[in-house]
């Protein structure tokens, strides 16, 4: 009854605010090709139970095993890698979540596919057919049927009711203060559960800085999200919050500093770098997570 307690208050402490921190250090340390690091990592977190609902841990692993195996001296010590990896990668693929994690991560998931087919080529042109035959054997329908972000115009979202908000004198002096309220905290650290001016994390920044402004917001992303009046990409303006999906459902929120119309802008707290602008559509990490949009601004 005990371990089983814990294990429920973990998963509930950590899934309590916005990102998961884990989980952002294996995406962080994979992009930075820290493959053998993302290996060990992703390792440790298999074997805790806390972790147990999420398959980011299987899919990382697999993703750094594709890749440490070209290393002669790791393939060595590990001389079923590629079936491992492949078998990883496919346990994630065919889970009922499975395309919820590969569409938060398609960028990475078409790299690889990429990298593995120009490993086969060069394979094939030293000859080393044994090692050809075997890569063909693992790549056969890995990539096959994984859900597509084909975006031609606006960024998919689900399906939402917008209301129209009336945007009177009062209301557009709100989304300006909110916006002036928020810059005052740049540069403030990121801290896991920070909801104070010492540290943020996301949901902790969006509910601080709207609450200084009157309005009230549930503490998790996900929540935010469920509460908000939902708003439609060509009508997001300044104030408005901007939500992200990581393939767990929604992981991390920032408040629009951008006008309407505009190329998207946020004002957040990332984990890496605390309370800083980004433009959105300058950055593929954030466009290929984009999740929704919602407000707490409405007239008083």
């Amino acid at each position: 009854m005990k371990f089983s307690a814990l294990v429920l208050f973990v998963f509930f402490s950590t899934n309590l605010f916005g990102q998961i921190k884990a989980f952002d250090k294996l995406e962080m340390l994979y992009e930075q090709g820290n493959y053998g690091i993302v290996y060990r990592k992703a390792n440790r977190l298999l074997d805790k139970p806390e972790y147990d609902y999420s398959f980011q841990p299987e899919f990382y692993k697999s993703m750094a095993m594709f890749r440490l195996s070209e290393k002669e001296f790791w393939s060595q010590l590990h001389p079923d890698a590629l079936q491992e990896a492949r078998a990883l990668f496919l346990e994630v693929k065919n889970s009922s979540d499975g395309g919820k994690v590969f569409n938060a991560h398609l960028n990475q998931v078409v790299e690889l596919k990429k990298y593995l087919v120009l490993r086969t080529e060069k394979l094939k042109k030293q000859r080393e057919t044994k090692a050809y035959d075997e890569l063909q054997q693992i790549l056969f329908g890995l990539f096959d049927h994984i859900p597509d972000l084909d975006i031609p115009g606006e960024i998919k979202q689900p399906t939402v009711t917008e209301e129209a908000i009336i945007e009177t004198a009062d209301v557009i002096k709100k989304r300006e203060d909110i916006i002036d309220y928020a810059k005052k905290y740049l540069g403030t650290p990121y801290e896991w559960g920070g909801e104070e001016p010492g540290g943020f994390d996301c949901s902790g920044f969006t509910s601080y800085v709207m609450k200084e402004n009157n309005l009230v917001l549930p503490r998790r992303a996900e929540e935010q999200y469920k509460n908000s009046l939902k708003v439609k990409q060509r009508n997001v303006q300044k104030g408005d919050l901007i939500f992200f999906n990581n393939g767990n459902g929604v992981s991390h929120v920032g408040i629009i500093v951008s006008e309407k119309g505009a190329p998207l802008v946020m004002i957040h707290s990332s984990s890496s770098k605390g309370i800083v602008i980004t433009n959105i559509e300058d950055s593929e990490y954030w466009l290929n997570r984009l999740y929704g949009f919602g407000t707490f601004v409405k007239p008083d």
